[in-house]
């Protein structure tokens, strides 16, 4: 469980380090790469530790991975729908049921 919650404080720093940006357009390219690597810096210091001690504790490289990417679409989600103001389709949906097939599967014994 505190890979989980590792990898999703992770991944709220990785959604603001690689998207902040597509709102703040007055902000210069250069800047803003600076500003994401910046951000990211932290993301790193948890991503990397709740790796380490999910492998440790049972999880294989692709398991770790494919719960990676369920967060990343979650959370990315969110941050789509309350900080782009960007509109949830349905179409989106049916594509997180196809990955959640992917999990099943990835975790299938």
């Amino acid at each position: 469980m505190r890979t989980i919650v590792m990898l999703i404080c992770s991944n709220v720093f990785m959604t603001f380090a690689w998207y902040w940006h597509l709102k703040e357009k007055g902000v210069p390219l250069w800047k803003a790469i600076l500003i994401s690597w910046g951000i990211a810096f932290f993301e790193y210091c948890l991503t990397v530790p709740a790796n380490r001690m999910g492998f440790a504790n049972g999880f294989n490289g692709f398991q770790l991975k494919i719960i990676q990417e369920v967060i990343t679409l979650v959370i990315f989600t969110i941050f789509a729908i309350l900080y782009l103001k960007e509109p949830f389709h349905w179409k989106y949906l049916l594509s997180f049921a196809c990955i959640m097939g992917a999990v099943y599967f990835a975790f299938k014994k």
